[in-house]
């Protein structure tokens, strides 16, 4: 990483942030607050994009399994976007570094009175030395959650790169369950590689997208490639790293091999 790459945005998804049953993974959501604490602290403006708020409702309401039907999701993201806000609040307080919650829809960015007081409000929060910690608006955001209509966010991957975008970000970040992009699949091809720099994405990269994930996320290695695209055009590097290793963090953020480097256009 550069020097002067200070400005760093970090999408931790679903699966990272949560047990299988759904419910918040309490100590790793306060080891990220803690790393991404001490990342302020070494001198980066840092900005947080999470996932997870409809299945942690799901599972804090009792449900059987994800709701299908709209209103029953935007409910349960509003139950567990609360309990999940009110975790991070709690850990970043122990390592005296202050947060806020930002929730965006698509006509938030979509449209230019709105998106400038948006950029407006991240500015002020980063001068200040505040951690801003975004979601998708679910629970009034119905395009956004419900399969094929339009999507200006769509997923979280893409609300992180179109946030990195905003705010002019140096660094993309997408902690997952998988430690890359691959030239195979790597659950059905032992001899799969992980490619550690991407220079572009040409259609021999786009060709290794993948399907979705696990139930409790909606996102797979094609939604991490829109995201790359809009990140690599907007001159921002982004990696695909593995939330399990979130210690990892500080590795990627010194430019060490991590992951997989999506490099920015012209660099």
């Amino acid at each position: 990483m550069r020097q002067d790459e200070k400005r760093i945005v970090v999408k931790v998804g679903t699966s990272t942030l949560t047990h299988e049953s759904g419910a918040p993974n309490l100590r790793r959501m306060n080891h990220l607050a803690r790393i991404l604490s001490d990342l302020h602290g070494m001198g980066h403006e840092v900005i947080l994009v999470f996932s997870g708020a409809i299945a942690v409702g799901t599972s804090r309401l009792g449900l059987p399994e994800r709701p299908g039907e709209l209103r029953m999701k935007q409910a349960a993201a509003a139950v567990g976007q609360c309990q999940m806000m009110h975790i991070f609040d709690q850990s970043f307080s122990e390592y005296s570094q202050s947060a806020a919650q930002i929730l965006l829809t698509g006509e938030d960015v979509e449209d230019q009175g709105r998106r400038e007081h948006l950029k407006g409000t991240f500015f002020a929060l980063l001068e200040m030395g505040v951690i801003p910690v975004v979601n998708e608006n679910d629970s009034v955001s119905s395009a956004e959650i419900e399969t094929g209509r339009h999507k200006v966010l769509g997923d979280n991957d893409t609300l992180s790169a179109i946030v990195a975008k905003l705010c002019r970000a140096d660094l993309l970040i997408l902690l997952s369950d998988i430690d890359g992009l691959y030239d195979a699949d790597p659950k059905s091809n032992p001899e799969a590689k992980l490619l550690h720099r991407v220079a572009a994405l040409t259609p021999e990269i786009l060709e290794m997208a993948g399907g979705a994930g696990t139930w409790r996320g909606t996102g797979g290695m094609a939604t991490k490639l829109s995201a790359a695209r809009i990140a690599m055009e907007a001159g921002c590097d982004m990696v695909i790293a593995n939330g399990a290793r979130m210690e990892d963090l500080y590795g990627i953020v010194e430019g060490q091999e991590i992951g997989t480097r999506f490099l920015a256009a012209g660099s």
